[in-house]
């Protein structure tokens, strides 16, 4: 049963990256007239997040109380005051109201306000990770909030290379998503730095990061997804160099090329992300 948990967090993760990539692409990159089908795809997306953050919460009720899920029913008081239930459901509430708004946009207006419910639905269970065990330390609030911002980058730079392939391959389009991309790397870099230290011990043992990269599996999964960081922005520096040219000589192949390895690399990333969250 525990090896499902993991399965549900992927596949939601995977659901909001789907809806991220149509709302943003439709609240910021498309032109009015283009936003419906970028909605209407990511209303599915929704319903598939809403869906699978159901299973999540089922899982994970029954994998905290040690209990087979057949007999999950008998106890569900007690799931229900569970701190990981109760975030879990307040996701299934917002992805549900979120898959109903978005298959009645029509408009870039209502495309950001999606958004914005997008943003709101992806920070509940990020209450409850590493960085939220102890709610009244200075450093349990840094972590939380480093952790939300980074997620957020980091949806907003998958979600948004996916929809610009999928749906706005244009030089303009492009353009304007690679100063989202730029200032979305910057913004994972600081806070997954930031809070990986925190979560590694550097508040009270000193700076733990570079020593427990080899020490310890978390550390370990840390250096993993550096590593993939570091060729992500690579990846990027190679858009702006090359593709971007190529894009305005009319010639699309070399970025649509580049940009399928780009969310294949990030594909792994949030597996990655899904293990760290695992690791104690």
């Amino acid at each position: 049963m525990s090896w499902s948990v993991p399965a549900f967090r992927l596949l939601a993760d995977g659901a909001a990256i789907w809806v991220a990539s149509g709302v943003l692409t439709a609240g910021l990159l498309l032109p009015a007239n283009d936003v419906v089908r970028a909605c209407q795809d990511a209303a599915i997306a929704a319903g598939i997040w809403a869906v699978a953050s159901i299973g999540g919460l089922i899982a994970s009720a029954a994998v905290i109380l040690g209990i087979p899920l057949s007999h999950l029913a008998e106890h569900a008081s007690i799931a229900g005051e569970l701190t990981q239930v109760r975030a879990l459901a307040i996701s299934v509430v917002l992805t549900a109201v979120l898959a109903v708004v978005l298959s009645g946009v029509r408009t870039t207006r209502g495309a950001r306000i999606a958004l914005a419910l997008t943003a709101l639905a992806l920070i509940p269970p990020l209450l409850t990770g590493h960085g939220a065990i102890e709610r009244t330390t200075i450093w349990s609030v840094t972590a939380t909030t480093s952790l939300v911002i980074h997620v957020f980058a980091a949806t907003a730079w998958i979600g948004g290379l996916a929809g610009v392939l999928r749906y706005a391959r244009t030089r303009a389009a492009v353009e304007r998503f690679s100063t989202l991309a730029l200032t979305c790397a910057i913004a994972i870099g600081l806070t997954g730095l930031l809070t990986a230290e925190i979560h590694l011990g550097g508040r009270a043992d000193g700076w733990a990061l570079i020593t427990q990269w080899v020490t310890t599996g978390y550390g370990a999964l840390v250096f993993a997804k550096t590593v993939a960081f570091a060729a992500l922005v690579y990846v990027g520096w190679r858009h702006r160099q090359s593709t971007l040219p190529s894009l305005a000589t009319g010639n699309p192949a070399a970025f649509r090329r580049l940009a399928i390895g780009e969310l294949l690399l990030m594909a792994a990333t949030v597996g990655l992300a899904v293990a760290l969250s695992r690791t104690p």
